[in-house]
């Protein structure tokens, strides 16, 4: 007769059996790390990984940026309005304290959230940035002029931009808006003036 396994010899057969599979499994999972890391080091994709991880954070901080500038409480006008409603066409460069117009370093950039919002967020983490209105001229052409201006961008820069609608009651004295920003009145048969798309540029030092 054949003699019957006890209890205590099956236990301690199925605990071999589910030592050896973990051990299996360990091995598995050792040998796709190693392969895993092999094949990431002989492809260019490490750097391009790192600087993919840097843009998404950069895109992510300038939507927030323009998305919190751009909210308006009802029958009030936007911050990111403001700015442009406040601004006379004059560019402004970032020289280490503080936006000094290019053509004077006496005239520094006031009462802008744009700047309050880069200088507080932007500046401390050594990201260089630009920001550009951009509008269609009476001849159907799309003009950028630079408000905030720090160097061309690297090839690692985002874009981030927001439209802004302006009516008439917006601008105020249209001549005076006109001349000063060169932002034309696109339809002056209505109360409609123009769309202004604020563009900002991000990129790391």
């Amino acid at each position: 007769m054949k003699g019957k396994t006890s209890p205590e010899s099956a236990a301690e057969n199925s605990a071999q059996m589910h030592t050896l599979e973990a051990i299996v499994a360990s091995m598995i999972m050792v040998g796709i790390i190693i392969f895993t890391i092999q094949a990431t080091s002989l492809t260019p994709l490490t750097s391009s990984t790192a600087n993919a991880h840097i843009e998404a954070q950069l895109q992510t901080m300038g939507q927030d940026m323009l998305s919190a500038l751009a909210y308006s409480a009802y029958g009030q006008d936007s911050q990111l309005k403001k700015d442009i409603q406040n601004w006379d066409g004059t560019k402004y460069v970032w020289n280490g304290s503080g936006y000094r117009s290019t053509d004077s370093q006496n005239k520094g950039l006031q009462d802008s959230s744009l700047a309050d919002v880069l200088k507080l967020i932007a500046v401390p983490r050594g990201i260089a940035h630009n920001v550009h209105f951009s509008w269609v001229t009476d001849d159907g052409i799309m003009s950028d002029e630079p408000y905030i201006y720090n160097g061309d961008p690297s090839d690692n820069a985002v874009i981030i931009s927001k439209k802004v609608v302006l009516s008439d009651n917006d601008v105020g004295n249209k001549s005076v808006f006109t001349a000063d920003t060169g932002i034309p009145d696109a339809d002056s048969s209505t109360d409609f003036y123009n769309i202004v798309n604020v563009k900002m540029t991000l990129w790391r030092m």
